[in-house]
């Protein structure tokens, strides 16, 4: 008897009849599948699906391995426990588990892992009752499975280990009889690490092209492209089926010079007419185009002579549904159409990577998860406490999927519209964009076609090149989150954007794991912070040759006089701007521009900073200790044009306390110093300031 024809064991806990889901939320005219089931529990239309996964992985199958029996028996027996931790059955059995059911897809990963378990197992000869196994079989499994996994992944298999033992009671083979990491967790027992998200972060010559070929097809490529998709929609909307004027509308068509021909460039580079398209111009439905231009008769081939005819005489053409689209710069400095034509299939084209790349904008730019991007539905951008946002469903350790609020910058707000204008679903933001594919929105398969798709249309759409390492949703969000924490005072704006609930954003692990800085990105990390440093000092610098005070005080002084000594060479050289930013870069002033005065302090040259002075310097701090900073004494501070209304803001604020009547006396004594140290500041301006 095969094992199919085995007849299936009865539990001793569970009836065959019972649905198998009772704690989860059930959609309207849910056909639950029942504990008897052996084959499969199909929940897609039982339980909401998150959007972002297919109705394949919205089913637990108990296939291959736990075809047999006892093994059946068991997975479903888990699967049921696990799905319904508060069923009768399980709380008389005395297990104490979590209230919240277990994801579905949590489930369908724990059979898996029991399907591997069962592999191993019976190549070693284990007994098919797990109650008989005894510590050593089960050390022997897991070593088996640390020889093909990392650490991370033994965690799980020893956590279905641990369950099994848990569920025990309430098992009709009561389980394993023994835990051999009692008093460890998963994590330990697997000596799995938890000190770093070890998701690697996007490096940035792959980052920066993709970032920006997103953007270009959002910000210039989309508007074409939603353009020639109405027109090519009202085209079908107006098409008929054949009618017997063919060659008087044609004659009509071709008389009108208004009218273009659909032309299309072969593999060779050779132009043909678009005789499909053409069909459609002319009102008919594309299955036509055989009727009217099919090589198989006279009248045929007279029509076709006289298009191309047409062509050759120099009536206009057009290479798609639509013609004069945005043009791009190249790298050769020419300018061009973005496309070489939208016809129909390539239009069908350009709309799933304009999809795929408004997708790329939101998971790459909001440091939403995917699941959280693909629950977004058309409208879902709100006014948030004055600020734009996306609102969408958090899908992570929370059962009762709340709605969340993710602030967003203009790009992204961009991305949702457009992407608003490509789908058809009322409930989905990223669906797929035909049937045939019912796969096709899943997101590593967009980010890989969008990538490899600019990478085979650079010649036309002018993009660079993107790197063709694998890039997945997840890798986005580790990579902001590293980029973020690189700001001063980014923590708790990071903790808030990643959903991490806690009284600091880095009192937790895996936000501070995410904000661990990555080797890949040091480099330009520090390039880009030199580039703006320089940047604002070309603005002091050419305010200065305008005759506008870049600052005040001792440190300005020294500005001054090394752009005065910059000066003075580039005339005397009679030398042109590229020689004076040369000299710019070359002099390396040093200085930190900051919200209430800048600092000039030389770290090869620390004397006269007040910052140091009887301080207790950290072992290895360099530069100045910006918590004690004196912009009202130190020679180093320098105090532009726009601190000096702070100061003076701040000035007015402290002489209206002090002019309170019930002020105490030692408060107003502290705020009177403070107004002097405030009016020292001011003071080193003119007094007309």
């Amino acid at each position: 008897m095969s094992l199919q024809q085995q007849r299936p064991q009865l539990s001793s806990i569970f009836a065959a009849n019972e649905p198998v889901v009772q704690s989860h939320p059930l959609l309207s005219d849910a056909a639950v599948p029942r504990f008897g089931d052996t084959g499969q529990w199909n929940l897609n239309g039982v339980i909401r699906r998150p959007a972002r996964l297919p109705a394949c992985a919205w089913t637990l199958v108990f296939s291959a391995e736990l075809v047999e029996p006892s093994w059946n028996l068991l997975a479903r027996e888990v699967a049921m426990i696990m799905l319904n931790p508060r069923h009768p059955s399980v709380t008389a059995a005395g297990i104490s588990l979590k209230p919240g059911p277990t994801h579905p897809s949590t489930v369908i990963r724990e059979l898996s892992q029991l399907r591997q378990l069962v592999r191993i197992a019976e190549t070693h000869g284990l007994s098919r009752q797990i109650s008989a196994w005894n510590d050593n079989d089960l050390r022997r499994l897991i070593h088996g499975i640390r020889a093909q996994l990392s650490d991370s992944s033994v965690r799980h298999y020893i956590a279905t280990l641990k369950a099994l033992h848990q569920y025990g009671p309430a098992l009709t083979c009561r389980g394993l009889p023994s835990d051999p990491w009692t008093g460890s967790t998963a994590r330990a027992a697997a000596r799995a690490t938890a000190t770093a998200v070890s998701t690697p972060v996007i490096p940035p010559e792959q980052w920066f092209p993709l970032i920006r070929a997103a953007w270009t097809y959002v910000h210039t490529f989309a508007p074409d492209i939603v353009r020639a998709q109405q027109h090519y929609e009202e085209l079908l909307a107006r098409a008929t089926a054949m009618t017997p004027d063919r060659d008087t509308r044609l004659q009509r068509w071709l008389t009108d010079t208004a009218n273009p021909i659909p032309i299309h460039a072969d593999t060779h580079g050779h132009q043909h007419v678009h005789w499909q398209l053409l069909t459609l111009m002319l009102g008919w439905k594309r299955s036509c185009a055989p009727t009217l231009f099919a090589r198989n008769r006279t009248a045929n081939l007279q029509r076709i002579a006289r298009v191309e005819h047409a062509v050759t005489q120099g009536h206009p053409t057009t290479t798609g549904v639509i013609d004069d689209l945005a043009r791009v710069e190249h790298p050769d400095g020419s300018r061009k159409g973005w496309h070489p034509g939208l016809a129909p299939r390539a239009l069908g084209l350009e709309r799933r990577m304009l999809r795929n790349a408004c997708y790329t904008l939101v998971v790459g730019l909001s440091m939403m998860r995917d699941s959280e991007v693909h629950e977004i539905a058309p409208g879902s951008i709100v006014d948030h406490y004055g600020t734009l946002a996306i609102k969408s469903t958090k899908g992570k350790h929370d059962p009762t999927l709340p709605i969340k609020h993710w602030w967003i910058t203009d790009p992204v707000a961009e991305a949702i519209a457009v992407a608003e204008q490509l789908s058809r679903h009322h409930d989905q933001l990223f669906p797929p964009l035909h049937r045939k594919s019912a796969d096709v929105s899943r997101s590593p398969q967009m980010l890989d076609a969008f990538i490899h798709h600019i990478n085979a249309t650079t010649a036309w759409t002018g993009l660079e090149p993107i790197p063709a390492d694998k890039v997945r949703p997840h890798m986005f969000r580790k990579t902001m989150a590293m980029l973020t924490d690189q700001f001063p005072g980014s923590e708790i704006a990071l903790g808030i954007q990643l959903k991490h609930i806690a009284s600091r954003a880095l009192a937790n692990r895996s936000t501070q794991g995410y904000a661990n800085a990555d080797s890949s990105w040091a480099d330009h990390l520090d390039s880009a912070i030199d580039a703006a440093r320089f940047r604002r000092i070309e603005d002091l610098y050419h305010a200065h040759k305008a005759g506008a005070p870049i600052g005040y005080g001792p440190g300005a002084d020294r500005i001054t006089r090394t752009f005065n000594d910059i000066q003075q060479t580039v005339r005397a050289r009679g030398a042109d701007a590229t020689v004076e930013r040369a000299m710019l870069r070359k002099a390396r002033l040093s200085i930190r521009f900051g919200a209430l005065n800048h600092c000039v302090m030389d770290e090869n040259n620390p004397a006269g900073a007040a910052c140091l002075d009887n301080a207790v310097i950290p072992a290895g701090h360099k530069g100045p200790l910006q918590d004690r900073c004196r912009p009202d004494r130190c020679i180093n501070s320098v105090i532009g044009p726009e601190h000096l209304p702070i100061w003076a803001t701040h000035r007015q604020t402290l002489l209206t306390i002090i002019d309170t009547p019930s002020l105490p006396t030692f408060r107003k004594a502290v705020l009177q110093r403070e107004l002097t140290e405030v009016d020292t500041v001011l003071n080193k301006a003119p007094q007309e300031q």
